[in-house]
């Protein structure tokens, strides 16, 4: 990695595993001896309500604060979450979105209703939209759809395959070890795929 500080800013709803996601990411950094600073923020609902997390690693990491315009990565675990955090990716910077879309509580009472053409303006917004709960499955656990995105953002980051995978085989739960490495080999191999084209 870079000597400067990259942010990673990872958004969600409640119940997609972002949380895990930041500890893969942090945690990974730390092994490579990369500084790494942490913020969350969780929505009024456990299940349900946006939670963000941002990242910051380098070899001198002063804050953990992102101001918009200033992450290098935003990853979405899904559509809506995406379009509400775009504005704080930084010009030239990576987007890698889950493409799914979760209705939210408004929408489903009708309060609100769901963005239009959600994939077609994060694909102007230079997305890379990853059906990550499809590779999940395929990878034998539907619940790792967290890890697979992990994956494709381990592919942006110079951060050696081995300390993903250590930190993956050490941070989940040991019963879904096997999974959660196929799904981060997965989510990786979109990215090297993508670029390779």
């Amino acid at each position: 990695m870079e000597n400067a500080t990259k942010t990673v800013l990872l958004c969600g709803v409640g119940g997609q595993g972002t949380i895990l996601a930041a500890d893969l990411l942090a945690f990974s950094c730390m092994k490579a001896n990369l500084q790494v600073k942490v913020s969350e923020i969780h929505g009024m609902a456990q299940r349900g309500g946006a939670v963000t997390t941002v990242v910051r690693v380098g070899e001198d990491v002063k804050s953990m604060v992102s101001d918009a315009g200033c992450a290098d990565v935003v990853v979405a675990f899904e559509t809506t979450e995406a379009l509400r955090n775009l504005p704080q990716l930084k010009e030239g910077g990576s987007l890698i979105v889950n493409d799914v879309a979760i209705r939210p509580l408004p929408v489903l009472t009708g309060a609100a209703s769901m963005p239009e053409n959600a994939r077609e303006r994060l694909r102007e917004a230079g997305a890379l939209l990853i059906d990550a709960d499809a590779i999940a499955r395929a990878a034998g656990n539907a619940k790792c759809a967290n890890v697979v995105l992990v994956g494709a953002l381990a592919a942006r980051l110079d951060i050696p395959v081995e300390v993903w995978e250590e930190t993956v085989a050490e941070r989940v739960p040991q019963k879904t070890v096997e999974a959660n490495l196929a799904a981060l080999r997965a989510g990786r191999a979109v990215i090297e795929n993508e670029e390779g084209e």
